[in-house]
């Protein structure tokens, strides 16, 4: 009997904070009407700590950089390549050469190749032991070497040079080493 009153008792008090809670500003009692409000005395505005400036104004005191260098021009001068006519492939310096450029062609070894895709590719490994992901049109040796076709089981390289006046080509195959 004793629990039953208290079941009664906690939902009677749970329905009435329920209802108080739930009460709209509507039945909140209206607010007291506003006093009038007295007449306010002007308020000068607070002296400034510092003197504003703004570098827009152009009053002279924003920043002069009409004589500092431009961060954007190169140390050196451009130095304009000489027009010989002939379409031979420009000699790099050998700070401009990639590592993959450093080496004679007949040096790389073919470790695998993946067919099948859009375009075949080959990871080539140079005598160093770096590996390198290939792709047909991409220079590759000291010659100016370029690959022409990769096949399932090939790499063929093109090196076109200049000997005695006259354009010369070779071509180097590099074969998928076989499986024993």
């Amino acid at each position: 009997m004793g629990n039953k009153r208290n079941i009664r008792l906690i939902a009677g008090l749970s329905l009435l904070l329920a209802l108080a809670a739930g009460c709209s500003k509507e039945d909140a009692p209206a607010p007291a009407a506003p006093a009038k409000p007295k007449k306010a005395t002007p308020v000068a505005p607070p002296v400034p700590i510092q003197q504003q400036l703004s570098s827009a104004a152009g009053s002279g005191t924003g920043f002069d950089f009409s004589k500092k260098a431009d961060p954007f021009k190169p140390y050196a001068p451009a130095v304009a390549a000489p027009d010989t006519g002939a379409a031979q492939p420009a000699a790099r310096p050998a700070g401009d050469l990639l590592p993959i450029q450093s080496f004679e062609v007949s040096r790389f070894k073919v470790a695998g190749i993946i067919a099948g895709l859009h375009e075949n590719r080959a990871l080539l490994i140079d005598p160093n032991g770096k590996g390198y992901v290939v792709q047909k049109g991409m220079q590759i040796g000291n010659n100016n070497g370029r690959i022409t076709k990769i096949t399932a089981s090939s790499v063929v390289v093109v090196e076109r040079f200049k000997q005695s006046g006259s354009f010369k080509s070779r071509t180097i195959e590099l074969t998928l080493a076989k499986k024993r």
